[in-house]
C-alpha cells in the first residue's frame, strides 16, 4: 500500500495504491480519519495547485497519524496564542 497526502483549507485528499494498483482517492475534512471505504477507484480529482503537499505514506494508519498531529499544530499554534505570556510591544 502507499499514499499520497495534500491539504487545503481543512480538506484532505488521499491518492492510494494497492499492491500497485490503483485504489483512487477519497477526500475527507482534515479533522477526520480516512478509511479504506472512502477510496473510489475512478475519481480523478487534482489536487489545487496551491495544495501543501504533505507527502507519501506506506498505510492509512500513518496517514491518519499525520492528520492528527497536523490538527494538534493547528490548534495549538493559534496566531492569536501568546503561549501564556502577555507581551507588552
Amino acid at each position: 500500500m502507499g499514499f499520497a497526502l495534500w491539504v487545503k483549507d481543512g480538506v484532505a485528499r488521499a491518492e492510494g495504491t494497492h499492491e500497485y494498483r490503483p485504489m483512487g482517492i477519497a477526500v475527507i475534512s482534515a479533522t477526520g480519519q480516512f478509511h479504506a471505504r472512502d477510496f473510489r477507484p475512478r475519481a480523478t480529482h487534482a489536487p489545487t495547485p496551491d495544495a501543501e503537499f504533505a507527502g507519501f505514506f506506506a498505510s492509512l494508519g500513518h496517514v491518519n497519524d499525520h492528520l492528527r498531529r497536523h490538527r494538534h499544530v493547528k490548534q495549538t499554534s493559534h496566531p492569536h496564542h501568546h503561549g501564556g505570556v502577555l507581551s507588552n510591544s
